[in-house]
């Protein structure tokens, strides 16, 4: 029979052997997205509100066709969570997996967006000015220095802007800026520099990015 000191010491290699072999071992690549399966979900869930194939008819509801699939799985994410705040949104998202979300991220990112315009020819040189430049005495940067200058973004970083509704981009910036979405604290900081006319210009501007 073999002594306590023995089974200790053969229980502890043991244990040590798991330890190794759990931090070396390769970590599990997530599945690759399922296009198929992602346009049926898109088809049952989003279509309503976003359009067949992202380009949504309503200004409320915004353009998810060529969006970044990343930022769309973080946005799903985060109104899951609860990270951001949006009853219809939130309860859209809490039925859906993380699988769910990549296969309908991936494939709205496959449909090309419809181009917007802007509207307001008033405002549209103000909105140029301050996505291109910025507002230098208040330390606002410009939002093309994130968005790109023709508002395409930059993939799993920052979202596409080009042709989005105006009502929807002017509508988020006004909720960073009065603290009512705050999933995004850079945003959140630079929204709260600007005014209402500022923020109208800016996005009726971004409605006209090709």
């Amino acid at each position: 029979m073999k002594s306590f000191a023995q089974l200790f010491l053969a229980a502890a290699l043991a244990a040590g052997s798991f330890v190794v072999s759990a931090s070396t071992a390769t970590p599990t690549k997530a599945a690759k997205p399922d296009l198929v399966k992602g346009e049926a979900s898109f088809g049952a869930v989003c279509a309503a509100c976003h359009g067949a194939d992202g380009n949504s008819g309503t200004p409320a509801n915004p353009k998810l066709a060529q969006q970044h699939p990343e930022y769309l799985v973080k946005q799903l994410q985060e109104y899951k969570s609860g990270k951001r705040a949006n009853a219809i949104m939130s309860g859209i998202a809490a039925a859906l997996s993380e699988d769910d979300m990549r296969n309908i991220a991936y494939w709205v990112s496959t449909k090309t967006a419809k181009p917007g315009f802007a509207k307001d020819k008033d405002t549209v040189a103000l909105g140029e000015r301050i996505y291109g430049g910025g507002i230098a005495d208040r330390k606002v940067p410009a939002c093309a220095g994130c968005h790109s200058p023709n508002g395409a973004g930059i993939p799993a970083q920052y979202p596409r802007l080009s042709g989005q509704h105006a009502e929807y981009a002017a509508a988020q910036l006004t909720a960073f800026r009065d603290g009512v979405r705050k999933n995004n604290l850079a945003m959140t900081q630079v929204a709260a520099k600007l005014n209402d006319r500022e923020i109208k210009a800016l996005a009726d501007y971004v409605a006209g990015l090709r």
